[in-house]
């Protein structure tokens, strides 16, 4: 678009278009959008502009919705403004002067420093306004960043001093309009976290900061590597805004990378550290090098090491301490990097200083050193060397340590040989020798250290080395030994120096001499003797030789075998159906028995056994029992359980298992209707074990028909069934509420939902007077209850008091959408009695409440007016009511009751009462407030509402004449109900203190909000687990404010609230508190596997534990090997994110026991089970990975893993349990197998749970694991209902749908007044079932829906219902006293005539002015008494009217009054004036056409909104009747169906919808209307292409449905379903798209008469030369068999729409049904939620019709049946109003729909004025049309025309290019009328084949597709009128297929 002056785009989206001109609404009107970052473009659908010619108003809106990307809708205004100016709107009449109107403003904004931001302010008016603005009370100042548009204020680069308030004024000489709003400017948000990086060592202390600038208010929040952190006993959080982290003795699972959140509303701003924690063992970094000094030369030694914590460095020489003294100092320092520095300082060193310097460095980890030699010149010399003992087997070093430089070398000698003289001797240069393998005869002795210091001169020393022999034990083994047998096992000594100690171990500990066993000792032996070999004699033996040179060991396994036996043996049980079973069978033995369990059906003796293959249904547990974990009755048979070891023979028991059916509902209806009065019976059948009971409830109370005459309860056998009955004798109104079912036996209960809706006639409406003259009256009526039936129709009767009902007048068959009426033609000064009768489809209602009314007198108002004040009442009552009563009721309200004064004191009529009352309260201020009621008669009854609760009131009555009010009664009182506490208790406080302990203390509430006397307090509290689901909810009474709860779960997350209770109830809770209870040490590892992985390595993995009890810091994985002498198994640890670990180096052949334990920061957990496991050389494919269960929400990924080992390395395959198969796992886009095994699914849905398998397999074996897969959804709508309603408050109550699979966690309740789209939230907690909106408006409409959410999200929300609060506008009475005093300059006026109608009065407007004069003087006040009007002129007539206001609406009263004269004395009326009635004549010729202007367009609103509110409700009528079929699924599909259907059938998942549909914009009569011009034959025979079969007429109308036709909201798809969104989506509230649509009349040559309507929705414009078309075809055909009719069929986009156009085929055949008085009947239906891209297209089966849709096999079929109509209804439908768009011109009628158009219409010879082949705009897209689709063109069979006479053809079909269905044709051949005799021309073969199929649709069977949408209007030709006259018996049963 090219942005012209006339056009402004906004900042937001908006385009504005100011001076419309009507060349605008030719064009189409797009939005372009695109994306910021990806560059992305999208377009939004096309709307038009429609511009009509103000009569008045120079300035019209239009607005229209857009699509963004954000999925937000942008709301586009159309300004107009016709100018008279302007060339273009000359022919416009010129526009009326008017005051300025806002259209477009605002009220706050909050914007960002720098941005740019626009402030709207567009108005109309005439002259056009002058725009002003004013910021914080002054005019805006001279800045360029500030721009004036016509859109509104621009503001850029914004700075925090452009905030304030903005006044937009606009102004023109007819007065003027502001919009005030405020604008913000916040700074951004800036984090600056310090230090930026930091690295330090385990245990150190880490403190983070974060410092934020910019805006106020803002949340702070920490992350470490993007999860929260939570504080622990490491990590706490400090300052005002936790602006500071602090990490003490820091782990090395506390590095990473962590962010300081800053939040603020929808600002966030964040900076990030690195923290890196270093293994802390110390290394040296910097050392010395060997230098050569000289004596009394200072040397120093540097040595730098690095370590977390910093590292200790100490000094030695020579293996010596240096000794700290004046000659050598030392000293270390940490550097700012954790360096440590340590310098040995030697001053005035001597030769003996010479030597080895080592350094080394230690901490608490570990420790490092280093050395070098610093030699000191001078005489060298050996230091003393002591003498060195080694060990026999181990390598020895011996230093020769020289002080002294220079010295030419070092040498060794033993037995004088110069060393090495053997391959394990070795001497390195600085001295050292090395022994290596030491041998005790040949290195044991002298050694001397020779030192060459000058050529010819050597020193010497020498050492002795002594070699002690270790023991050396030879090998023993075990034989293999059973239970009994004698053992004797030597643990012999081969060698070693003596003496030798030897003891004996088992499994780690000593063992004793006794209980059979006996150790024998000699000097180098040991022997174990067992007498008795058990059991429990099992294990490893150690063998433990030790003496001075070093301990040993060696150990073996002893394995005792044992044959098989039971411990627990199979007995016979029973299953129950649908729950888990375990067949019990535990066997012990050595080795562990392998068990294996088989299976023989049937319950006569087992013929054969077969092994039962285990699934996830069926498998074994770990003590060999059998576990199914679903019980079928397929389940049912002799079950043997065999156990083997390969000792002795097997063992096997069998056992009988017997399966029981719990009770199940197999049928009963969803919903039903009764009526009231007649008897009605529900029906329940069960199946199940004998007994069953089956008990009916309704609502919550059990049904005892002993006790309830009106119920009885039969129950009889069918079968395996039984069939509960339960009978209403006679239905009554109260049963309109659910009643259920309930089958229980001993193996379950089940219950079964009817939903019951009595029918009756309709309440009596209450009806009250409004108006009453002399000769008429006005009245008005409220029509409650309307019986569950729609009310049809109202009757008014009326009478003279004195006659009898037998001479009434009455008003018959009232519009149901009319509330009021006007009764004239009465007589004056008589007296009335006036009743009124409703009607629905029941029957007629009760009178209602008998009215009786007096006219008034006749003659001038002027005259009655003036009389007014001259007829006074006697007195006022002179007495009090008697007989005042309180009773309270509830806890805000009182019951007051009284009767009449006495007779004698009652001084006339007594007109009403006026009660007062007042709260007694200390406190209170003691004054009065006063309400006021008609008298009803001798007794009355008030009840005060809205009072305090658990208060007391004073309450007084007075009584009230045409005089004035009487005394009032004596003061009673009375104190209002207890109720619940009204708030919370306060401070409340909860600690944690132990890991299952925790005290929570509060407060007592503020007394003033007890409204009771305080019973005690009630502590609620729930568990909150990881994975997001709440544990059980608990609570806690108590009469104390601090409770301990105790038995807590440790390290979990709990919510507490505290409640204080009265009598009355539980009262509010208080906001929830969080509280997690301590860590402790973790359970065992929920699971352990072992399995080999080489013959050197075995693999152990586990789960983590079921309560860890804390955070798991580690694994710590122990290894065992009884047999290596290792008394002390290897531990290795893991970090807690690894769950498998791989153990190396470990010996083949060799047993290794393998136990896993979990560490938190309380300790070390209890440790798993053992696993013995043994490394093989072969791997089979083992999985170490676990099965089980795993529960995730929808739309999350989820990784299933499957890691294997094995050698080769296993293949991996995945399957998925369906039904009795397993499918394998596909990879697509959804699907993934990684690498390592791991199934990964992305964004899983319902569909995904399941059980699923990993099997993997190499060339040495196969394991397999099996996932359990849960998907959690968001639960379903609950059903919402009004439970009671009140002034100020509506009670609602609802049943919770599917809870998805994860507990509800509450309730959102959204609520708006009826005319507001602004919604509120409540929200509630998941134990409510009903909730008491209060603080409502009196007298108002809400809307009101609900939905449910759990740990996954808010699910799919109710049905929007509608109640209103009690209460009405005021009124005035007439038997009241207006003025009660009047002078020549004051007026007294007693406004206590008011009646509040319920709801209390906020204002009342009083004006006045004198006659004739054109300016009203206003006063406003709150009081309800008296009022005083001054200033008055004298001798003067007042026009006087009022307006009294409350929530529920305003009441509007006039009158006249006159002052007196100076005198005193009255004036005459006014008779007639010339001055000043000239203005006024003027003044109301100017007014009145205004005025009916006004009143006419609020009168068509009011009838719009009427005829919406109906559409709406039948439309709910339609769908009530869709949920009413949806629950009659009890056939199986798996049985043949012969003939028609019996009944309706239907399966169906249809996901949320909501619907509205807007009304057609008129009703119009037809018949000899001139205005209406038919279509004739004439119209067909123009452009005839003699090629063809057919003609065509096109017609084009494009306003017949720019405002019809369904919105669907789809944004709250359930879980499972695929809705085709293609066309636009838009929520309730948008504004409606604007379509045009074409209809083509299409006339064929052949032998049988039928019409058909083509209805193709075109989008306006194009895109690329495209035209995007959808076409919906509708025909209909005339028959001889009245049976078979031909379908007709629409088909949808998607099933999703499916209550849409079931809707919509409902209103259209009910509109045929008065058209043609048909009865209309639903025969079938069958709807799935399937989208349609999965129906079959383009095939050519010939089926029958009726067959093939009695059993469908395409999902989303319904079927409508009209029946014939009677042949004496003929004439009725000639003058039926049908929708029309507007008053049509004779060239218009082609826009009517068809259905209007009967046949003879059809027959009107018309050539004068035909409607065009091809309207102008249309041409292009009718031959875009055939060229995408070939059904563009349909054949029509004409009664009167020439027969064809074309050859049957043996198939005919069409393809079509998109969402077709095949439609069977008819059922069999139709005799052609005898008119159609002559031959037909040949046919063309470029016509499309469908031109062929649809000419011998009449003698031949054919398969017709037709195209659909999903918006199509479902309109098609009927049968007229005419035709019903001419075809007599050929009238024809119509079928509606719906898909």
């Amino acid at each position: 678009m090219i942005l012209k002056n006339r056009f402004f785009i906004t900042s937001y989206g908006g385009l504005y278009i100011s001076d419309v001109q009507k060349e605008d609404a030719l064009s189409t009107y797009r939005c372009i959008t695109k994306h910021k970052y990806s560059g992305e473009t999208r377009q939004s659908n096309g709307a038009r502009l429609s511009v009509s010619e103000p009569p008045a108003q120079g300035l019209g809106r239009a607005s229209l919705s857009w699509m963004a990307l954000t999925g937000r809708s942008v709301t586009v205004h159309l300004i107009s403004s016709s100018s008279p100016s302007e060339p273009n709107s000359s022919p416009n009449p010129d526009p009326a002067e008017s005051i300025p109107t806002m259209l477009d403003s605002f009220q706050s904004r909050e914007v960002k420093a720098g941005r740019l931001v626009e402030l709207p302010c567009i108005a109309s008016g005439y002259p056009n306004p002058a725009v002003r603005w004013i910021k914080d009370g002054r005019p805006l100042p001279a800045d360029s960043r500030w721009t004036k548009r016509i859109t509104g204020l621009t503001i850029s680069d914004l700075r925090v001093e452009d905030s304030g308030t903005y006044i937009c004024e606009v102004t023109n000489t007819f007065g003027s309009a502001e919009v005030t709003g405020t604008l913000t400017v916040i700074d951004p948000l800036r984090v600056t976290l310090t230090p930026k990086k930091l690295k330090t060592g385990i245990g150190s202390t880490v403190i983070l900061s974060c410092a934020l600038s910019g805006s106020p208010e803002y949340v702070i929040r920490w992350y470490r590597n993007t999860d929260l952190v939570a504080v622990d006993d490491y990590i706490s959080i400090r300052g005002i805004s936790n602006e500071t982290l602090l990490i003490t003795a820091a782990q090395k699972s506390h590095s990473g990378a962590y962010q300081c959140f800053a939040t603020r509303k929808s600002q966030t701003a964040q900076d990030f550290s690195i923290i890196t924690l270093e293994d802390g063992t110390p290394r040296i970094v910097s050392s010395f090098s060997e230098k050569v000094v000289n004596p009394g030369e200072q040397f120093s030694l540097m040595c730098a090491a690095k370590g977390a914590p910093p590292p200790t460095v100490t000094w030695a020489l020579d293996d010596e301490p240096i000794p700290r003294d004046s000659g050598h100092r030392s000293n270390q320092y940490t550097m700012s990097d954790g360096t440590t520095v340590s310098h040995m300082n030697v001053t005035g060193p001597q030769i003996k200083d010479g030597g080895v310097y080592r350094c080394t460095a230690r901490n608490s980890v570990g420790s490092a050193e280093y050395q070098a030699r610093i030699n000191v010149r001078g005489p060298p010399s050996i230091r003393a060397m002591k003498n060195i003992t080694a060990v026999a087997g181990r390598d020895t070093f011996i230093n020769c340590r020289v002080i002294g430089y220079p010295y030419y070398s070092i040498k060794w000698y033993k037995d004088s040989l110069l060393l090495p003289d053997n391959h394990r001797q070795v001497v390195f240069e600085n001295g050292t020798l090395k022994l290596m393998d030491v041998q005790k005869g040949m290195d044991e002795g002298e050694y001397l250290c020779s030192v060459l210091i000058q050529p010819q001169l050597s020193i010497s020393q020498s050492v002795h080395v002594t070699v002690k022999v270790p023991p050396l034990i030879q090998p023993f083994e075990f034989p293999p030994a059973s239970i009994g047998q004698l053992l004797y096992i030597p643990c012999v000594v081969s060698s070693g120096d003596m003496p030798i100690h030897i003891t004996w171990r088992k499994d780690g500990h000593v063992i004793l001499s006794g209980s059979g066993v006996t150790i024998e000792s000699k000097e180098f032996m040991s022997s174990l003797q067992i007498s008795s070999v058990s059991l429990k004699h099992n294990g490893n033996y150690t063998c433990i030789a030790s003496n001075d040179a070093a301990t040993v060991s060696r150990e073996r396994q002893l394995i005792v075998r044992v044959p098989p036996r039971f411990v627990v043996q199979p007995n016979n049980q029973d299953g129950i159906y649908g729950k888990a079973g375990v067949l019990n069978c535990s066997v012990d033995g050595y080795p562990p028995p392998k068990v294996m369990w088989k299976h023989a059906k049937g319950s006569g003796n087992p013929q054969q056994y077969h092994p039962i293959p285990l699934t996830g249904r069926i498998q074994i547990l770990p003590n060999s029992s059998l576990l199914i974990r679903h019980v079928l009755e397929e389940d049912i048979g002799y079950y043997l359980c065999q156990a083997s070891n390969g000792v002795g023979t097997d063992i096997s028991k069998s056992m009988f298992l017997t399966v029981k059916i719990p009770a199940m509902i197999t049928s009963h209806p969803n919903t039903t209707i009764a009526i009231k009065g007649q008897t009605k019976e529900l029906n329940c059948t069960a199946r199940g074990e004998r007994p069953i009971i089956i008990r009916w409830e309704k609502g919550d109370t059990v049904i005892d028909p002993d006790r309830n005459m009106r119920y009885a309860i039969t129950t009889k056998d069918n079968g395996d069934e039984v069939i509960s009955t339960l009978k209403l004798k006679p239905a009554d109104r109260g049963d309109s509420v659910f009643f259920s079912c309930h089958a229980i036996n001993s193996y379950g209960e089940d219950r079964g939902l009817i939903q019951l809706t009595v029918q009756e006639p309709p309440d009596p409406p209450e009806l009250e007077i409004r108006e009453v003259k002399a000769r008429s009256m006005n009245l008005r009526w409220t029509q409650r209850f309307d019986g569950n039936s729609i009310i049809t129709g109202f009757d008014i009767e009326y009478k003279n008091k004195s006659d009898s009902w037998d001479f009434k007048q009455s008003t018959r068959n009232i519009s149901p959408t009319i509330n009021q009426a006007n009764i004239v033609d009465l007589h004056p000064a008589s007296v009335y009695s006036i009743r009124m009768y409703s009607f629905n489809k029941i029957g007629r209602s009760e009178p209602s409440k008998e009215l009786t009314i007096s006219t008034e007198e006749a003659g001038a108002p002027e005259l009655s007016q003036y009389a007014f004040f001259c007829v006074c009442a006697s007195a006022a009552p002179d007495g009090p009511p008697m007989d005042v009563t309180l009773q309270p009721i509830t806890s805000q309200s009182i019951q007051v009751t009284w009767k009449a004064p006495k007779k004698e004191l009652q001084n006339g009529v007594i007109r009403g009462y006026q009660i007062g009352y007042r709260e007694n309260s200390p406190g209170s201020n003691g004054q009065y407030s006063i309400v006021e009621m008609k008298a009803t008669g001798d007794s009355e009854v008030y009840t005060l509402d809205n009072l305090k609760k658990f208060a007391q009131y004073g309450v007084v009555v007075q009584a009230f004449n045409r005089a004035g009010t009487g005394p009032s009664s004596s003061e009673i009182n009375a104190t209002t109900l207890e109720d619940v506490p009204s708030q919370p208790p306060e401070n409340v406080r909860a600690i944690s203190i132990t890991s299952d302990v925790a005290v929570i203390s509060w407060s007592e509430p503020p007394r003033s909000t007890l409204n009771g006397v305080l019973k005690g307090y009630r502590v609620i509290f729930w568990s909150l687990y990881m994975d997001g689901e709440w544990g059980e909810m608990q609570n806690i009474t108590t009469t104390r404010e601090r409770v301990e709860l105790r038995g807590m779960e440790k390290f979990t997350n709990y919510s507490v609230q505290v409640l204080a209770y009265t009598q009355a109830g539980d009262g509010v809770r208080s906001s929830v508190l969080y509280i997690q209870t301590k860590e402790d040490i973790p359970g065992p590892p929920a699971g352990i596997k072992a399995v080999p992985s080489s013959a050197s390595s075995v693999v152990v993995s586990w789960l983590p534990p079921a309560k860890p009890n804390g955070i798991i810091r580690k694994y710590t994985i122990f290894c065992s090997s009884p047999g290596s002498g290792q008394p002390a198994p290897s531990e290795y640890e893991t970090s807690p994110d690894q769950l498998f670990y791989r153990i190396a180096h470990l010996n083949r052949g060799q047993q290794y026991l393998l136990w896993v334990a979990a560490v938190t920061s309380a300790g070390r957990g209890n440790i798993s089970e053992k696993v013995t496991i043994e490394p093989a050389g072969k791997a089979p494919a083992k999985i170490i990975s676990f099965g089980g269960t795993v529960t995730t929400p929808w739309m999350k990924d989820v990784r299933l893993p499957c890691n294997s080992v094995g050698e080769p390395v296993p293949a991996i395959k995945w399957t998925k349990d369906s039904e009795d198969s397993a499918i394998p796992v596909t990879v697509d886009g959804h699907r993934l197998i990684q690498a390592n095994g791991t199934l990964v699914l992305r964004s899983v849905k319902a569909e995904d749970s399941g059980y699923y398998t990993c099997t993997a397999t190499n060339t040495w074996g196969f394991d397999t694991i099996i996932i359990n897969l849960l998907v959690q959804v968001p639960p379903d709508q609950p059903r919402l209902t009004v439970s009671k309603t009140s002034a100020s408050s509506i009670t609602l109550a609802w049943i919770p749908g599917d809870n998805g699979g994860s507990s509800i966690r509450g309730f959102v309740l959204q609520y708006s007044v009826d005319n507001s789209e602004e919604w509120k939230d409540v929200f509630i907690s998941s134990s409510e079932r009903s909730f008491k909106l209060e603080s409502l408006k009196c007298g108002t409409w809400y809307k009101v829906k609900l939905a449910a959410k759990n740990s996954v999200g808010a699910g799919r929300i109710s049905e929007i219902i509608e109640a209103k609060t009690h209460g009405r506008e005021p009124s005035f009475s007439k038997d009241q006293h207006l003025f009660t005093h009047i002078n020549s300059t004051h007026a007294r006026l007693n406004l206590q005539g008011w009646s509040s109608g319920g709801c209390p009065i906020t204002a009342i407007v009083l004006e006045y002015r004198p006659k004739g004069n054109w300016v009203w003087q206003s006063l406003r006040t709150n009081s309800s008494s008296e009022v005083f009007l001054t200033e008055l002129r004298e001798a003067t007539w007042y026009e006087l009217r009022m307006k009294a206001c409350n929530s529920a609406g305003c009441g509007n009263e006039t009158t006249q009054f006159a002052t007196l004269d100076y005198d005193g004395s009255t004036i005459p009326p006014i008779k007639s004036a010339q001055g000043e009635g000239d203005d006024v004549k003027k003044l109301f010729t100017i007014a009145c056409p205004v005025i009916l202007a006004t009143l006419g367009v609020a009168l068509l609103f009011i009838i719009r909104k009427k005829r919406k509110e109906k559409r709406l409700k039948r439309l709910r009528d339609a769908k009530s009747l869709a949920e009413m079929l949806i629950s009659k699924n009890n056939r199986s599909f798996d049985t043949p169906v012969k003939g028609p259907p019996q009944g309706p059938r239907l399966h169906i998942d249809i996901p949320r919808v909501q619907l509205l549909i807007e009304d057609k914009e008129g009703i119009k009569q037809l018949g000899d209307d001139k205005a209406t011009i038919p279509v004739t034959d004439t119209e067909f025979s123009q452009a005839v292409n003699p090629q063809s079969f057919c003609t065509g007429v096109s017609l084009h109308h494009p306003a017949l449905i720019q405002n019809t036709g369904p919105l669907i909201d789809m944004s709250d798809i359930r879980p499972g379903t695929n809705p085709v969104s293609r066309k636009s989506v838009k929520s309730a509230h948008s504004t409606r798209n604007r379509y045009s649509s074409q209809w083509t009349l299409t006339k064929c040559q052949a032998s049988t008469p039928a019409r058909t309507l083509t209805s193709d929705w075109r989008t306006v414009g194009s895109q690329h030369g495209i035209t995007v078309t959808e076409s919906d075809s509708y025909s209909a055909s005339l028959s001889q068999d009245t049976d078979k009719g031909r379908n007709s069929m629409v088909s949808t986009e998607s099933a999703s729409s499916t209550y849409e156009e079931l809707a919509r085929a409902y209103e259209h055949a009910k509109l045929e049904e008065q058209l043609q008085h048909a009865k209309f009947e639903i025969t079938e239906c069958f709807i799935s939620d399937s989208s349609s891209d999965q129906m079959t297209t383009g095939t050519t089966d010939n089926a029958d019709s009726m067959t093939s849709m009695s059993t469908p096999s395409e999902p989303g079929i319904c079927r409508f049946t009209a029946s014939p109509p009677k042949p004496q209804d003929s004439e009725r439908g000639k003058g039926v109003a049908v929708p029309i768009p507007h008053r049509a011109s004779k060239s218009d009628y082609c826009n009517l729909p068809l259905y209007v158009k009967s046949e003879a219409f059809f027959r009107k010879p018309d050539a004068h004025e035909p409607c065009p082949v091809v309207p102008p705009r249309e041409a292009s897209i009718r031959n875009l049309a055939r060229a995408y689709h070939a059904q563009a063109r349909h054949m029509t069979l004409e009664p009167g025309a020439k027969p064809l006479g074309l050859p049957p053809p043996a198939s005919t079909a069409t393809t079509l290019p998109q969402r077709t269905l095949p439609m069977p044709g008819p059922a069999g051949p139709a005799p052609a009328p005898a008119a159609s005799a002559a031959p037909a021309p040949p046919v063309v073969a470029t016509e499309p084949p469908v031109v062929a199929a649809a000419a011998a649709e009449a003698r031949v069977p054919t398969h017709s597709k037709v195209g659909g949408s999903r918006d199509s209007l479902l309109e098609m030709s009927t049968s007229g009128v005419g035709r019903s006259q001419k075809q007599g018996a050929g009238a024809y049963s119509k079928s509606y297929t719906l898909v």
